[in-house]
């Protein structure tokens, strides 16, 4: 049982996608729901998406389809300057007692801080607000990262000419004077899903 559960969660787990690529109402993310399911003896966690989509199918009255939108995402690419990364040795005490493997990520964002590859970097800033983004920086390895920026600016609102140390920084500016990268903004077709129609009151029990 799960309580207070919006559908947005539900509709990710069902269908396979992020919530960026979720096209439906508003209350998907607002409106909460409890939520009672058992699966049938023997079934396995492969069968669960199907089983979501048949609840969401008789409880919901969910129609839906996948498609391709052009949408734009964010390269993680060296700056013109080159890069200010340091490679990490296996004995590296970056993290001091810290395992080698371990991240450490700023409450509520804005700080970013371990030993990761370029590939590990780009994912963790995709959860930052700033949308999908991925590595073409070409570097491979794993790298020293301390990374520290203003959470919350939206994308598109870089500062240029601000420091990582200035407390104006964004993460685009952090990431060109910390890091010697940028992100760049680039169209691709995306996979979406769109929600044809979906009832707000499902059928009761």
């Amino acid at each position: 049982m799960l309580k207070g559960l919006p559908l947005n969660p539900v509709l990710i787990t069902a269908f396979g996608v992020s919530k960026e690529q979720i096209i439906g109402p508003s209350w998907l993310e607002s409106d909460c729901f409890e939520v009672v399911a058992k699966l049938p003896q023997g079934s396995t966690a492969d069968q669960i998406p199907a089983m979501l989509r048949a609840l969401l199918a008789e409880r919901f009255k969910l129609s839906a389809h996948k498609e391709s939108r052009p949408s734009t995402i964010y390269a993680l690419v060296v700056d013109k300057g080159g890069p200010k990364l340091k490679q990490a040795a296996e004995d590296s005490t970056f993290l001091g007692k810290y395992p080698r493997n371990a991240i450490r990520i700023g409450r509520g964002g804005g700080a970013l801080m371990g030993i990761m590859t370029m590939e590990a970097l780009a994912k963790h800033l995709s959860v930052q607000g700033y949308g999908q983004i991925v590595d073409a920086t070409g570097l491979k390895g794993k790298y020293e990262i301390s990374l520290s920026w203003v959470p919350d600016q939206g994308v598109g609102q870089a500062a240029p000419s601000a420091a990582a140390s200035d407390p104006g920084a964004d993460l685009f500016a952090a990431l060109r004077e910390s890091l010697g990268l940028r992100l760049e903004p680039r169209k691709t077709p995306t996979e979406v899903l769109v929600i044809d129609h979906i009832e707000r009151v499902p059928t009761e029990n």
